[in-house]
């Protein structure tokens, strides 16, 4: 070990001089301390999983290096923390030295990862080979390879529900899925899926799909499967705007289940952003006098975007005005660009684990259908997605009765007093459980909301049959949930909330099923075919729109 680098720091701009000084003490005395530790072979590996293997026990000087780094990015860590800025510049500055600290990690390069080089000598150089194939895939691809896309195939072993197609146009299909019991409620569901996405994060595999469980819950849903438009188009899909979702999408979603099944109202699910467009064609039915749906489902979703979490990083008026100049007026905003950005809000866990596994170790990863749906982006009209983002993360218009509107129609989401269940998620970093909680202030119907453990798709996506994780709710929930004014009678604290909820063993989904079934109505006969003389099937599910691939 060499003498401590502080002597070199730039002094950092707006770090106070005490504070700087404290934060240069600290790292010399554990410079030191690591030093002694190193020359005296007491070294352990570090508990980051990075450098937790025994190849890294088994070589004193990359053992040493990690914890090199690793004392080195917690001294940053700390200037950044203690820099004298504004907090948004802050959230800045943590996300950019994330993403420069993980990017230069040793045990992302071969030559300072002693477990990569062991895995090339025990593999006699085939681990070496086996790497730089799969690098020159990837390179092929344009992005990297998460688990082993081969083994899926959707409508095969991934959404495989039974049901039709009894609907479509240019922005979606709807399916119809085929009743697993006798009698069903006689209100349907209709779920509105992200459009950032495909639908089939909702309906995976058998085992843990929230589809199925709705079908054997006895429910008859309804899927809108979004289209993924690609550069060959030539109808105008690329055109599409944000009010063309609401008028030609969920809305027509809504009606065409009503009418094939028969019912003036149904039930209505919204999945993160679909929970935004399906609230927002609401708001807009609601300002008709239509009243479409009797009670609403938001899953992890933002209504109000004040506090969107690490994705505000992203957020300015230069950026906005960058998409509105490259999209505003048609074109497609790349799906694969989507990914990227998703994958690198986690980088440790969405990229680096996977150069050095797959590059540097030459493995293949395992077969994961969560990260074959992850890998299988969508492409959105650039009109819509410029709207969306000015409209909703950078000035946050959404929430404010009257100022987004669809034509002359203002949109008012306070309008909205059907019962509503809510969903967040504690670990999301996406839609922070907070901000998801914040639709409670906005929905004026009786309300539930449930927080479950984990992120925004494995909180979701939780099968009972597993008993994983856990959900918390608060017992008070089950009566009314307004107050004298006619608003939300939850605390406009989420923490407050938090502090009286009870935390319950398992999926939350048998939770949301029993308060649905409050308000689906009597249990009748289940429809022996889909669709109707109006609205025939068009073909099996899951359909020709969730196939497509983006380019």
């Amino acid at each position: 070990m060499t003498a401590h680098p502080s002597a070199a720091w730039p002094v950092p701009v707006g770090v106070a001089p005490d504070v700087l000084a404290q934060i240069q003490a600290d790292f010399s005395r554990d410079w030191q301390r690591l030093a002694d530790d190193a020359r005296a072979g007491r070294l352990e590996p570090p508990t980051d999983k990075r450098f937790a293997s025994e190849a890294w026990r088994r070589s004193p000087h990359h053992l040493a290096m990690a914890h090199a780094y690793l004392l080195s990015a917690r001294a940053m860590q700390r200037m950044v923390d203690a820099a004298g800025v504004s907090e948004p510049l802050r959230d800045r500055l943590r996300f950019s030295i994330m993403q420069w600290l993980d990017a230069i990690a040793p045990s992302n390069f071969l030559a300072l990862n002693p477990d990569a080089q062991e895995s090339i000598v025990a593999s006699a150089g085939k681990a070496l080979d086996a790497g730089l194939s799969n690098l020159l895939d990837d390179v092929r691809k344009g992005r990297i390879t998460q688990t082993d896309e081969s083994q899926f195939e959707i409508g095969v072993n991934v959404a495989v529900t039974p049901g039709q197609v009894v609907f479509e146009n240019a922005l979606f299909q709807l399916i119809q899925y085929t009743p697993s019991t006798p009698v069903v409620h006689e209100r349907p569901l209709v779920i509105v899926p992200p459009n950032i996405n495909k639908f089939y994060i909702l309906d995976l595999q058998p085992a843990n799909s929230f589809v199925r469980h709705a079908v054997d819950a006895g429910y008859t849903v309804f899927m809108m499967s979004w289209r993924n438009p690609v550069p060959a188009d030539d109808d105008g899909v690329d055109r599409a705007q944000w009010a063309d979702y609401l008028e030609n999408a969920v809305l027509p979603a809504l009606r065409v289940a009503g009418e094939i099944t028969g019912q003036p109202q149904v039930n209505a699910l919204g999945f993160c952003v679909g929970g935004t467009l399906l609230a927002s064609a609401l708001a807009l039915a609601h300002a008709r006098g239509e009243r479409p749906v009797a009670a609403l489902t938001l899953l992890t979703a933002l209504l109000d975007f004040r506090d969107t979490g690490v994705l505000n990083v992203f957020v300015d008026e230069t950026h906005a005005l960058l998409r509105e100049r490259q999209l505003g007026g048609g074109g497609l905003m790349s799906g694969r660009e989507l990914a990227t950005t998703f994958a690198f809000l986690r980088p440790n866990e969405l990229v680096w684990n996977y150069v050095v596994d797959n590059y540097l170790k030459g493995r293949k990863p395992p077969a994961f259908d969560l990260l074959f749906w992850n890998a299988d982006s969508t492409n959105l009209p650039g009109p819509f997605f410029a709207w969306y983002f000015r409209n909703t993360y950078l000035e946050n218009n959404l929430k404010v009765p009257g100022r987004c509107a669809v034509g002359e129609v203002p949109l008012d989401l306070t309008t909205l007093d059907m019962p509503a269940y809510i969903f967040g998620s504690r670990e999301d970093h996406i839609v922070p459980w907070t901000s998801a909680y914040a639709s409670t202030q906005l929905l004026r119907g009786t309300q539930r909301f449930v927080l479950g453990a984990s992120g925004h798709i494995a909180g979701v996506i939780n099968p009972p049959a597993k008993q994983r994780r856990s959900y918390w709710t608060t017992d008070a929930q089950a009566g009314s949930r307004k107050n004298g004014n006619g608003h939300s009678a939850l605390p406009g604290d989420p923490s407050s909330w938090l502090a009286r909820a009870q935390e319950h063993p398992g999926s939350w989904w048998p939770d949301w099923a029993a308060w649905l079934a409050g308000h689906s109505g009597r249990k009748i006969k289940a429809p022996s075919r889909a669709g109707s003389s109006t609205y025939p099937p068009i073909e099996p599910a899951p359909g020709r729109y969730v196939k497509v691939r983006a380019t």
